[in-house]
C-alpha cells in the first residue's frame, strides 16, 4: 500500500516538474516578445543617423494601454515589408502563448489548491519567521488577518511598482518585473500554505498575464480596434475555463441573468456619464471612421464582449471575490480598484489612474450590491464606446472640451 503512494507521489511530482518547465519557457518566450518592442524602439531612437530602413515602434494611437505599432523608418518595399509581416505574425502567437500560459499556470496553482485543501496545514507554520518580526505575540484572529494582509500586500505592491515602471517610460524593466512576479506566483505554494493566500494569488496571477499580452501584441491593422480582438479574445478561452472549476457558485462571480434587461438599460447612461468625464481626462481619438451603424455595432461588440468583459472577469469576479473572503468588503474594493487604476499607466497621465481607480472603485461596489457580471461588463463597455466612439466625433471641435 505505502509503495502504491509511493509510487503515485513520484509520478505527480514528475508531472508537475515538466509543468514547471513549460511555464518557464513559456514565461521566457512571452518576455523576449514583449521586451522586444522597448528594445527595438531605444534602438531605433538612439540610431537616427542610420540610414537603412528599420523597424521602428510607435504607438498604435488606440487610446488604450500598451498598443503598439511596428512600421519601417521609411515607406520602401522590399523585404523589410516582409520582416513586418513575420514580425506580426510573431506576436499573435506570442498572445495566443500567453492565453495558453494561463492554463498552465491555473492548473499548476489549482492542483495545490486541492492539496491544501485536503490537507490544510497547522498554523502557525511560519512561527519563526514571524517571531523574528516581533509578532509572535499576537492573538491568533489578529495573527490571521495580519499575515493575510502582508502576503497580499507584497505581491500588490509589486504589479503597481511594475505598471509605474512602464509609466515613466521603462517599459524593458516593468515587463521584466512582471515576468518575476509570474514565476513568483507558479512557485508560491513552496511558502504559502494559507489557502485564503493562495486563492488570491490565483486571481492576481491574472494581472501581469493581461499586461504582457498587451504589450506582446501590436496593432498592424488600419483599423486598429481590430487589435483588441487579438488581446483579448485569446484571454477570453482560458478565463472561461477558470470560470468551470472555480470552486464557487456561478452567482457569486456574478454570472447570472438576474434583472438583465434593467441592468442593461441602466449602464447605458452610467457608460455615457463616466465615459464623457474619462473623456475630459485624456481626450482619446476615435476607433471608427464614422458613425455608421456597421461601425458603432463593431465597435459595440468588441468593448462589451471583449474588452468588458474580459477585464471585470479578471477584476471583479476573480479578484474582488477572492479578496472578499480573506478582507472586508471595503478593503477588498480598495485593493481591486487601486490595481485596477495601476493597470491603465499605459495611458501615460497620472489622472487617468487617479480617474479609472475612481470607477473602479464605483463599479466594485456596484458588483458588490447586485452580483451581476452583465450589468458591469455592459457598463464598462459603453464607457469605452462612447470614450472611443461618439464623444470623439462630437466634442472634439467644442471648446472647453
Amino acid at each position: 500500500m505505502k509503495e502504491g503512494v509511493s509510487m503515485k507521489n513520484t509520478v505527480i511530482h514528475t508531472k508537475q516538474k515538466k509543468l514547471n518547465f513549460i511555464i518557464i519557457i513559456s514565461l521566457l518566450s512571452l518576455a523576449l516578445l514583449a521586451v522586444s518592442p522597448a528594445y527595438c524602439s531605444d534602438l531605433n531612437n538612439s540610431s537616427s543617423s542610420q540610414t537603412e530602413p528599420v523597424l521602428k515602434l510607435v504607438p498604435g494611437n488606440t487610446g488604450e494601454p500598451g498598443f503598439f505599432k511596428f512600421v519601417l523608418s521609411n515607406e520602401s518595399s522590399g523585404p523589410f515589408q516582409r520582416i513586418e509581416q513575420y514580425v506580426d505574425l510573431g506576436y499573435i502567437l506570442g498572445g495566443f502563448g500567453a492565453a495558453f500560459l494561463i492554463l498552465l499556470m491555473y492548473r499548476r496553482m489549482a492542483s495545490k489548491e486541492q492539496e491544501m485543501m485536503e490537507r490544510p496545514p497547522q498554523a502557525p507554520y511560519s512561527h519563526n519567521v514571524w517571531k523574528k518580526l516581533g509578532l509572535e505575540k499576537l492573538y491568533q484572529d489578529e495573527y490571521e488577518a495580519t499575515r493575510i494582509r502582508l502576503f497580499t500586500a507584497i505581491p500588490v505592491v509589486c504589479i503597481v511598482v511594475a505598471e509605474l515602471l512602464i509609466f515613466f517610460g521603462r517599459v524593458g524593466l516593468g515587463i521584466g518585473m512582471h515576468i518575476v512576479i509570474l514565476v513568483a506566483f507558479s512557485l508560491s505554494n513552496l511558502v504559502i500554505k494559507d489557502l485564503k493566500v493562495y486563492r488570491i494569488y490565483e486571481a492576481l496571477m491574472l494581472l501581469p498575464i493581461l499586461r504582457l499580452v498587451n504589450l506582446s501584441m501590436p496593432v498592424f491593422f488600419s483599423t486598429t480596434l481590430y487589435a483588441f480582438v487579438f488581446v483579448y479574445g485569446p484571454l477570453l478561452v482560458p478565463l472561461a475555463i477558470i470560470v468551470m472549476h472555480q470552486r464557487q457558485s456561478l452567482d457569486k462571480i456574478g454570472i447570472t441573468s438576474n434583472n438583465l434587461l434593467a441592468y442593461v438599460t441602466l449602464s447605458i447612461p452610467l457608460g455615457f456619464l463616466f465615459g464623457l468625464a474619462e473623456y475630459m481626462v485624456i481626450k482619446p481619438g476615435y476607433l471608427i471612421p464614422d458613425l455608421s451603424t456597421e461601425n458603432l455595432l463593431k465597435l459595440t461588440i468588441i468593448m462589451v464582449f471583449f474588452v468588458g468583459l474580459t477585464e471585470e472577469l479578471i477584476f471583479r469576479s476573480f479578484l474582488q471575490t477572492r479578496l472578499e473572503e480573506a478582507f472586508d468588503i471595503r478593503m477588498a474594493l480598495v485593493i481591486t480598484a487601486f490595481l485596477f487604476g495601476s493597470m491603465h499607466s499605459g495611458y501615460g497621465t497620472f489622472y487617468e489612474i487617479l480617474y479609472t481607480s475612481f470607477v473602479g472603485l464605483v463599479i466594485g461596489f456596484i458588483f458588490y450590491k447586485t452580483r451581476s457580471l452583465p450589468f458591469v461588463a455592459v457598463m464598462h463597455g459603453f464607457i469605452n464606446v462612447f470614450l472611443f466612439g461618439f464623444l470623439p466625433y462630437y466634442l472634439s471641435g467644442w471648446k472647453g472640451f
